[in-house]
């Protein structure tokens, strides 16, 4: 998992910036149920009244309710409002301010209120309070008596407060919210009171709200558009960087690494694993980074409710993080097991499909169709046991959803009817805990895909981290090579593959001269092309050393090792494009007539010009367009066309005819005659006249000469002969 987030760390600056969009859109998602909730509180049951702070109220009222204050509790009272005839209005007050003076005459108000309706009070109950309010004149007689000196306010005062108390023991058990509702009744009543229409306010605040409410929604759209955006360009920009990792180290890759990675793997690594871990980095920046920041605000906001149901939203994340460890403990083994098997079937798919020809001329399809079948059926296997485990997550995580509404619904229920809770906060506490359990499922969602994202990172960290055992070396020495000759020195070299209990080559020594061909012939295995690879450093010698000009080529830059060298596979390989983008594959510096020059020697220039759009024409990928004489004859002109100061032929004729084979080393001692040419070959009449012959057998030179000095001396060398050429050939009679 540390290789998914590494790649996303490369890009801080805008997971930063989709952090701080992820916030944003996380406040307004928050904060719509807070709205929806005083719809429902304030907008429809209170008629749009926010609180019990009147804005406006009669002179009286406030001579009212002051008789049910401590003298400082009226002073503050006194001070918040200020009188315009027989009206006062609130003054502009913070939000503290405001809750502070809420406080102070919400039990007041209820006093008031329930004084004002001691006569139905009466009728319904037997309570205390009503009792009390027998044992005084209404209100409106207070006032007048104060007035007329005839009754002392603190008496009546002191009076009324213990009217209060009476109150508060009656709704001791009361939540405060019951107090509230009285108060803004009272509020009510005392703006009908003042002519205030009741409807128009409460259109007011719905309006206000719902428009609120629209421009957070328009708020939360933007920001996830943009997320969105950011995510995907950001999950691209990882994909394109580990693509080109992977290609560039992969380029760089010696002939050991690419036989520790497989050509399937590596395709599979580059296609299938990057694209997993492209989608999961969008997903993280979409999904798992907005999950927390919406669970820890919908649990801020739960724990602001006050409903005393906490526990249900403990309970629900408990039992979705214990669900999801264990089905993370189940799959994660098989998404490890399940990549492998993908490279297994891509493998087999490889191997049928270049191999056709072969299948079909040997009978062999149902043998690879069966072969086939069991790399796929073993895959399917364990992506439906994957997919079969994974698929009870959604169906437990809406149990789990539904288990919470069904709670929150059962005691939020027995909260509002004892008045400890009202609809608006119930709806709200749904709506928040609803967000806390889908960030959660955001998660769960998400830890299907990372487990096998995990394992593709890893593969793919494996890969850019793999060092070549071809490397370049420190301090260089090609400056030393500056007007280079291409005299190749084998000393004393042998060569073991990994893994190998013996040598492939050992003990190989012998030089290779400009403007002369040394041949090397022997039997299949023997280490011919093994020899050829150590030159341009496919592989690096195991011990000994290869020196050009006196200089040893493991103190050369690779890139100068092999723009000395031109080589020609034994199995010819062609690229995409036209003739011309093939034959000048070495660098734009060559020209036209050096791509031409290069096409007559290596005898293509006749079938090419033949062709409608000559240079020019089509080579389709892999050259399957042409024969494979005419494959090998480009890729010959190919290294031609580069003039290097050394040529090598990895059996690179066997593919052309006697005559074609004559003809183009005829022309080829001749054009370059200064370079230093070393041939593999299978056929002894493509070397009888090669200054040097090397017979190699069982990895070791057992002959070295010239054709009739090997004639007469070297008995690995009369075997070949004698079985390729006539009588009067072995006695020198032909050519």
């Amino acid at each position: 998992m540390k290789h998914i987030f590494g790649n996303l760390w490369r890009h801080k600056v805008s997971v930063l910036l989709i952090m701080i969009l992820l916030v944003a859109q996380a406040y307004f998602d928050l904060s719509l149920p807070t709205y929806t909730s005083e719809i429902v509180d304030v907008g429809l049951q209170q008629n749009g009244i926010k609180d019990n702070v009147p804005d406006q109220m009669r002179t009286e009222t406030v001579e009212k309710l002051s008789l049910f204050m401590t003298k400082d509790d009226e002073q503050m009272f006194r001070d918040a409002y200020e009188t315009d005839d027989e009206m006062v209005f609130c003054k502009k007050l913070d939000q503290t301010e405001r809750k502070k003076l809420g406080d102070a005459i919400s039990l007041p108000m209820v006093m008031m209120y329930s004084m004002n309706h001691a006569n139905e009070a009466t009728a319904q109950s037997e309570d205390a309070m009503p009792q009390l309010t027998t044992e005084l004149p209404s209100l409106d007689q207070m006032l007048t008596l104060i007035e007329q000196g005839m009754a002392d306010k603190e008496e009546i005062r002191s009076k009324l407060l213990k009217m209060e108390d009476a109150m508060l023991e009656k709704y001791g058990n009361v939540s405060d919210s019951i107090i509230d509702q009285i108060a803004v009744q009272f509020v009510a009543e005392e703006y009908e009171a003042c002519g205030l229409n009741l409807h128009d306010i409460q259109l007011r605040y719905l309006w206000k709200t719902g428009l609120i409410m629209l421009l957070y929604s328009v708020g939360m759209l933007v920001t996830a558009v943009l997320c969105g955006l950011l995510s995907a360009r950001t999950g691209a920009t990882i994909g394109m960087e580990l693509r080109s990792q992977v290609f560039h180290r992969v380029l760089g890759f010696s002939n050991t690494e690419m036989d520790r990675f497989s050509t399937a793997s590596l395709i599979t690594r580059s296609t299938n694993d990057i694209q997993q871990i492209q989608m999961v980095s969008i997903m993280l920046l979409r999904m798992v980074l907005y999950a927390p920041i919406l669970g820890i605000g919908g649990v801020i906001k739960v724990l602001s409710t006050r409903t005393g149901m906490g526990w249900i939203v403990v309970a629900a994340v408990v039992s979705i993080c214990a669900f999801v460890l264990i089905l993370m403990a189940i799959t994660l083994p098989r998404f490890q097991i399940m990549q492998k098997l993908v490279d297994r079937l891509n493998l087999v798919s490889r191997e049928i499909l270049t191999g056709l020809p072969v299948i079909r001329a040997f009978s062999r399809e149902q043998f690879e169709e069966e072969r086939f079948d069991t790399a796929n059926q073993d895959l399917m296997k364990t992506q439906l046991f994957t997919n079969r485990v994974m698929t009870l997550m959604m169906p437990v995580m809406m149990l789990i959803m539904n288990g919470v509404s069904i709670a929150i619904v059962w005691f939020g229920g027995k909260g509002i009817d004892l008045g400890h809770l009202q609809v608006g906060d119930m709806i709200a506490f749904i709506t928040y805990t609803m967000q806390i359990i889908m960030s959660f499922l955001m998660l769960t969602m998400i830890s299907i895909m990372l487990p096998r994202a995990g394992v593709a990172a890893d593969r793919i960290h494996e890969v850019v981290t793999t060092e070549s055992t071809i490397a370049d070396p420190k301090e260089n020495l090609d400056d030393a090579l500056s007007d280079c000759k291409g005299v190749v020195d084998f000393s004393d070299v042998s060569f073991c593959y990994d893994g190998a209990s013996e040598p492939a080559i050992e003990h190989i020594s012998f030089t290779a001269e400009p403007g002369k061909t040394t041949a090397i012939i022997g039997s299949t295995g023997c280490g011919k092309t093994t020899l050829i690879n150590l030159i341009p450093r496919f592989y690096d010698v195991t011990s000994g050393q290869i020196t050009i000009d006196g200089v040893d080529i493991r103190k050369l830059t690779c890139k100068k090792l092999r723009s000395l060298i031109g080589l020609v596979p034994q199995k010819g390989v062609l690229f995409s494009g036209d003739i011309e983008s093939n034959l000048k594959f070495a660098g734009e510096f060559i020209t036209d007539e050096q791509m031409k020059e290069a096409a007559g020697i290596a005898q293509a220039a006749e079938f090419i010009e033949q062709k409608e759009k000559q240079y020019h024409s089509e080579i389709s990928q892999g050259g399957t367009n042409v024969s494979g004489g005419q494959k090998q004859r480009l890729s010959i002109a190919r290294a031609i066309a580069k003039q290097p100061k050394v040529l090598i032929f990895d059996d690179s004729f066997s593919a052309l005819d006697y005559k074609t084979d004559a003809t183009l080393r005829k022309e080829l001692a001749r054009k370059t005659g200064d370079a230093t040419v070393i041939i593999v070959a299978q056929r002894i009449n493509t070397i009888l006249h090669a200054d040097q012959i090397l017979v190699l057998e069982d990895g070791r030179i057992v002959g070295k000469g010239t054709h009739e000095q090997l004639l007469a001396s070297c008995e690995a060398y009369q075997e070949i002969a004698g079985s390729q050429l006539s009588e009067n050939e072995l006695k020198g009679g032909a050519r």
